[in-house]
């Protein structure tokens, strides 16, 4: 900790003007062109980056006993540090980077606020190499041990995303008021993702000045459009490639530290990402002539869309048991409690075996999370349909948000749908898709130490691999590294991890601080 700073005492919230003359200094942002607004982009359309022979186990040293130095046991002083976290955090959450399709409507000047507040609060951050990474996407190079000027061919990148999700009506009180209450930072983006930007960066800040390097070279990416096409990291992976490196070790936000995530188990579990599930976001779209509503058709453009959203709905893809969740099964349900828990241990004992499917069939019937992990799943997000209350639609719109598991396909998933809605007279339109990952090994140096370093913040959680549910910038990196993991760093209850993309989102102080302990642990134990 710089000896100019007080640990004891959060860093006051950043007044508007301070960010208002740091963004000042920053160069505007470059003029965006209006996209069509009925497709959003297709990233699996993009030209692939070819994947580069895999990073040997062999390049790193050979040291007798355990490549890890010991942990840094958590402390008070860790706890202090959390709250000047806190404090960046807050003034972050009060920037609203609203993610937006349409480039037309996104608001620059608060990328520019935003990016200029991170110059702010990390001036030792903000002095290392780095470069722009599409409209405002940042990547940073931290060089590791060695000449400054020659790239490690292996390195580590730790990731977050700038961007947060849309409010909705709903939300109680001020979204982005930042406000800290009772231990707990409130507002959009405390957990996703800028909790988790946070913890990097100031992680980072502080190794920077205790003088610390890195064993290889770190690369710190920060995106501003995960939440929608996800183009800046695409930009950021294009670039590593060009250059020649393929990633040890990649840290993306994902899993977190559960304690109710599985039926029975109520031990800390901290779900680390090893893979996870694709995306298709379709269009359904149907026609009529319209007219008076006085006058309806019996199959009007709503009412067909309407059927087409209820059979699309009510399908319940195929329940599968993936690789990863037969280890998750492995390493949680031994000690899983009462009756739900004898019934994940039975899970676990069949899910490797001929009756997996009983396995599926058990998780199948925990939740809306649980499912999420054992099946390809459809949610209808929006509808559009007649502009007037006494007009019949012409064009009505329904978006399918599709989540394909592993094992499936994107094609076989659409293919599926087409089945299901049974009538050549709805379009079915694909507007963006992305297969299922590719998936990380557990039996690895990397996921170690995830493991060591997740004790070190939380010593009492059992650490376990699964299926990332959600869409995250990670996929982009899978095809220049091998060992590429979703891990927020985050206690979260089902209500949390609920509102982050919902309401009432917010992050616990003492979370915070913890994460910022795991990334420091990470940094420290890299081996060379």
């Amino acid at each position: 900790m710089s000896a100019d700073i007080d640990p004891t005492e959060a860093i006051p919230q950043v007044t508007a003007e301070l960010i208002a003359k740091a963004a000042a200094r920053q160069a505007p942002p470059p003029e965006v062109t209006s996209a069509p607004a009925r497709k959003a982009p297709d990233a699996e359309r993009r030209a692939p980056v070819a994947e580069q022979p895999a990073a040997p186990d062999a390049v790193l040293s050979k040291r007798p006993g355990s490549p890890f130095v010991p942990s840094e046991p958590y402390a008070e002083r860790h706890t202090s540090a959390g709250h000047i976290a806190a404090g960046h955090l807050s003034s972050l959450v009060q920037i609203p980077t609203v993610s937006v399709w349409d480039p037309q409507y996104l608001d620059h000047e608060s990328f520019a606020r935003h990016r200029a507040a991170l110059a702010t609060f990390y001036p030792r951050v903000h002095a290392l190499q780095s470069e722009p990474a599409g409209d405002h996407g940042l990547l940073y190079r931290w060089p590791g041990k060695g000449r400054q000027d020659v790239l490690h061919p292996y390195p580590v990148v730790l990731m977050a995303h700038q961007d947060v999700a849309p409010v909705g009506a709903d939300w109680p009180g001020n979204p982005f008021s930042g406000e800290i209450r009772d231990g707990v930072v409130h507002g959009r983006g405390t957990l996703d993702d800028k909790g988790g930007l946070v913890a990097v960066l100031d992680a980072v800040e502080t190794l920077l000045t205790e003088g610390f390097v890195p064993e290889r070279d770190i690369w710190l990416f920060f995106g501003a459009d995960e939440e929608t096409v996800g183009e800046s990291a695409q930009i950021a992976v294009r670039r590593l490639y060009e250059l020649g490196v393929r990633p040890w070790l990649v840290i993306d936000e994902g899993g977190s530290v559960a304690t109710d995530v599985l039926p029975g188990v109520d031990r800390q579990t901290a779900l680390v990402g090893v893979a996870e599930k694709g995306l298709v976001g379709i269009n359904l779209y149907t026609t009529d002539v319209g007219g008076h509503a006085a006058t309806p058709g019996r199959w009007s453009a709503t009412t067909r869309l309407a059927r087409a959203v209820t059979r699309a709905g009510r399908h319940r893809f195929a329940a599968r048991v993936d690789a990863p969740t037969v280890e998750l099964l492995g390493r949680v349900a031994p000690g899983a409690k009462g009756l739900r828990g004898a019934t994940l241990r039975l899970a676990a004992r069949t899910a490797a075996g001929p009756l997996r499917k009983l396995a599926a069939w058990a998780l199948a019937g925990g939740g809306p999370e649980a499912v999420a992990t054992v099946r390809t799943t459809v949610a209808v997000t929006e509808l559009e349909g007649s502009p007037g209350a006494n007009l019949a639609a012409t064009t009505a719109r329904a978006r399918l948000d599709v989540r394909v598991a592993l094992g499936d396909s994107v094609d076989r998933t659409v293919a599926r749908l087409r089945r299901v809605i049974r009538d050549k007279r709805v379009e079915i339109e694909v507007v963006e898709s992305s297969e299922p990952s590719e998936v990380s090994p557990t039996d690895s140096q990397q996921f170690a130490l995830l493991t060591e370093s997740i004790g070190a913040a939380y010593p009492d959680a059992v650490v376990a691999p699964y299926v990332t549910v959600a869409a995250t910038d990670a996929r982009r990196f899978t095809p220049i590294s091998d060992h590429v993991y979703r891990f927020s760093p985050f206690v979260m209850t089902r209500e949390q991890r609920q509102s982050t993309h919902g309401t009432g989102e917010h992050l616990t102080v003492d979370s915070l601080s913890r994460g910022v302990h795991f990334y420091r642990e990470v940094l420290r134990k890299i081996p060379g």
